[in-house]
């Protein structure tokens, strides 16, 4: 990995840009899902990744991680997917905020926990086609729900209003709701969090 980031860049000297944090960040991201990075680790490695200023810091975090075919993460165009149908899906417990995010589900629910997780961008996009089912976003203070360009067809949308916070993370939903619910809320208290931490 190290040789694929020092040739991008031509010398590990070199500045590195927003772009390349982002790859990096990505690459660690997929390590992580694939069981190869604790969370502990992950935390780490993205707190370095996002405050690296050149290529060779960049490549150093992961230079033991094997390169997805390519040379980039599998998600090569930057859209994390879910689809489903008649299942559920859950995301939580310290997963990695994507940039963009495309939901197809159907007679399902999907909740998407952002107590815990690991927010590297400023910005989330949804892609929702919701049938018969639910999504669910758990919110925390900064994190800002925008659902002015979803079309909901006999469907329900329940947000509670954020709380004054500066704005971490935004995220935009666009796309379809037919005869299901979007809930946007904070996490109930008393399952096993006495307190979020920053």
């Amino acid at each position: 990995m190290t040789a694929e980031i020092v040739r991008a860049g031509g010398s590990p000297e070199v500045r590195a840009s927003h772009a390349d944090r982002d790859r990096t960040v990505e690459v660690l991201r997929v390590a992580a899902g694939d069981g190869r990075l604790t969370l502990d680790e992950l935390d780490e490695r993205l707190e370095a990744a996002l405050s690296a200023r050149t290529m060779g810091e960049l490549a150093v975090l992961t230079e033991d991680l094997p390169v997805p075919a390519g040379g980039t993460p599998a998600e090569a165009d930057g859209v994390v997917r879910i689809r489903q149908e008649g299942a559920s899906t859950r995301r939580g417990d310290g997963w990695v905020v994507p940039r963009r995010l495309e939901i197809r589900s159907a007679w399902g629910e999907v909740t998407l926990d952002f107590t815990d997780a690991v927010i590297a961008h400023d910005t989330l996009d949804i892609d929702l086609d919701l049938r018969a089912g639910s999504l669910r976003l758990l919110t925390r203070p900064g994190v800002v729900v925008d659902t002015d360009g979803l079309v909901m067809n006999y469907s329900a949308l329940k947000a509670r209003r954020p709380a004054d916070a500066p704005v971490l993370l935004r995220v935009r939903i666009t796309g379809e709701v037919t005869y299901g619910q979007l809930v946007v809320r904070s996490p109930r208290r008393g399952f096993g969090r006495r307190s979020a931490t920053a």
